[in-house]
């Protein structure tokens, strides 16, 4: 059977009871409305602060933790060899190399010397299995990465070399002057 129409013969008590309202009261009403859902999304976001994520479905969920970087994880990143033959250029390169790699791959610090010197080969590798020897392997790989890189300078970028290296900078001229 078809369903049956109803029709109605009295108006609608809504019509009948509805108030006036003027453009300024409406426009009131919806600024305060417009700020009302500016708050709550202000809270939902603040709410988000402590690295939970909600997305804005106020359906919390927490992030991942980070896991840690493996020696796989960090040679998947690519990392430079350095010889210790190439010079002031190569060894700042892989410096900035190794440090990129360390924020990718979330190396923690006590890995860092660790990963990094597994990069060495040839003369510089020679060098680390020297100092290792000297000083013991856990003294060598607990050493920071500052301090790594210091030591490496110290070795591979001789004074005369970085001077002869400033000069050339401060020498640079501008073209066109």
């Amino acid at each position: 059977m078809a369903p049956r129409r109803t029709i109605r013969s009295t108006a609608d008590q809504e019509t009948v009871n509805a108030t006036t309202v003027t453009n300024a009261q409406l426009q009131t009403m919806i600024d305060q409305g417009v700020t009302a859902a500016l708050a709550a999304r202000d809270a939902l976001r603040s709410t988000n602060g402590d690295d939970s994520h909600n997305s804005g479905t106020c359906v919390r969920r927490t992030e991942r933790a980070a896991r840690e970087c493996t020696y796989t994880d960090f040679l998947k990143c690519q990392p430079l060899p350095f010889k210790g033959t190439e010079g002031v250029a190569s060894l700042s390169q892989w410096c900035e190399r190794m440090e990129t790699i360390f924020h990718i791959s979330n190396c923690t610090a006590e890995n860092q010397v660790k990963f990094a010197t597994c990069t060495l080969h040839s003369v510089a590798l020679t060098w680390w299995n020297t100092h290792v020897q000297i000083v013991v392997h856990e003294a060598a790989y607990g050493m920071s990465w500052k301090t790594l890189m210091k030591m490496m300078t110290d070795k591979y970028c001789p004074r005369n070399e970085i001077r002869k290296l400033e000069m050339e900078i401060w020498e640079l001229k501008v073209k066109g002057t």
